[in-house]
């Protein structure tokens, strides 16, 4: 029997027995239930098919999926109470036209064969593989408009005879529900390769733009170090040599920035003092701010005794953010100021510049991966990663207006590492 359901005409559930409208309300239930609860599309299409196994009194189905690039179907889920029916997913494809499965996509029409041995399409091959002896087959062809998703098919009606129209009827209607749950998965997977392959182009250019200019001044320290000791020039090789430096030390931190991002990471909490950390960030500016005339201060008098923090994580987000700051403030009478006190058993560290801001536009943006207002002079990875090692240490960091004129991103942590 082959039959087509058109236009999804809902006509039949009008002779349905109060039995049989019951069965369907509740696996639909089931269904509609998973789609909004499961997250994983393996284990949403397994617990589909077995609601349709269930629904449709089988003992066993499967789903099959098309493959666009081969013409071919594949066993996408095999489920039974019987034989090994995960062998299918490994060994059988079935083309168009082939098996009752491939015929029911090839035609995009249901069948319902009542006994197999007499049908010239049953595919022997599948049983011998399963270990599985299939009696009767009604096979539903899944399709997005015009299109072909696969095909849903259920195996063997408990308890003997053949599959009614109303199982077909009822597996049609799973069909769709399968059919739209692929598709709609199908769109976002897209999306999300689109996404990803987006961020990776925008990280490989940041990183190629800001990585050259770094190169570029470690070719000419070298250069001028090269010529030093060829002329016994000292005064060239001191020009030369922090240069060189502070390029090796950025090439760093872009390694460290990309390391810390790349994989989760619990605290190693420690009992610290956050003036000591804030200490250690300004020493590692000291020399770049003694070439220029910004002016970096601390105050952590307001933040005595140890608070549970990861040092090194705690110092890498305080680098990147007085980094900024540095960055951000004029050159001439620039101001970064960092800021530590308790509030409520929690630290609070403010770094304020007074430079120009972050743009208002920008804000909801500046915390997120490869985003930067710095052009080729930054990775975007800084804030992404200090706000990832806040949140690891359940915290907050948030971006205002300072008291200086420029940014002040403001760091909140939990005191003791018992807190949340």
């Amino acid at each position: 029997m082959a039959t087509h359901l058109e236009g999804g005409s809902s006509a039949w559930l009008g002779v349905a027995t109060p039995d049989e409208t019951r069965r369907i309300v509740d696996a639909l239930s089931r269904v509609y239930e998973l789609i909004t609860e499961v997250t994983d599309l393996d284990t949403l299409l397994e617990s589909i098919m077995e609601e349709s196994k269930e629904v449709a009194s089988a003992e066993a189905c499967s789903l099959l999926l098309y493959d666009e690039s081969r013409g071919d179907l594949y066993f996408q889920v095999a489920l039974g109470e019987s034989g090994d029916q995960g062998k299918l997913k490994n060994f059988i494809r079935l083309s168009l036209g082939e098996g009752i499965a491939g015929s029911a996509a090839q035609n995009r029409e249901s069948i319902n064969v009542a006994e197999v041995s007499g049908d010239p399409r049953f595919y022997e091959t599948a049983d011998k593989v399963s270990h599985f002896e299939s009696r009767s087959i009604l096979a539903v062809p899944l399709l997005d408009k015009d299109n072909l998703v696969g095909v849903l098919e259920v195996l063997n009606k408990r308890g003997g005879g053949s599959f009614s129209d109303f199982d077909q009827q009822i597996l049609e209607m799973f069909s769709s529900i399968v059919a739209t749950v692929l598709t709609t998965a199908h769109l976002i997977e897209q999306n999300l390769r689109s996404e990803r392959l987006a961020a990776i182009g925008t990280a490989v250019a940041g990183m190629s733009h800001f990585t050259k200019n770094i190169i570029t001044g470690m070719q000419g320290s070298a250069e001028l170090i090269d010529q030093a000791l060829a002329q016994g020039n000292i005064h060239f090789i001191e020009t030369g040599w922090p240069i060189l430096k502070r390029s090796v030390e950025r090439i760093g931190n872009v390694v460290e920035d990309m390391l810390a991002y790349s994989k989760p990471r619990k605290p190693a909490y420690v009992p610290c003092l956050i003036g000591d950390i804030l200490g250690d960030v300004r020493d590692t500016f000291k020399g770049r701010l003694d070439q220029g005339d910004v002016q970096c201060s601390i105050d952590a008098s307001d933040a005595s005794g140890t608070v549970d923090l990861d040092p090194q994580g705690m110092y890498r987000c305080l680098l990147n953010l007085v980094s900024n700051a540095v960055d951000a403030a004029p050159q001439t009478e620039g101001e970064v100021r960092a800021v530590a006190h308790i509030d409520n058993g929690k630290l609070v560290v403010e770094v304020s510049d007074n430079g120009p801001g972050v743009p208002e536009e920008s804000v909801d943006s500046v915390f997120e991966p490869f985003f930067s207002t710095k052009g080729s002079k930054g990775t975007g990875l800084g804030l992404a990663v200090t706000h990832k090692i806040i949140t690891e240490h359940r915290g907050t960091i948030t971006v205002h207006k300072s008291d200086l004129g420029g940014a002040c991103f403001r760091v909140v942590v939990p005191k003791n590492r018992e807190q949340g």
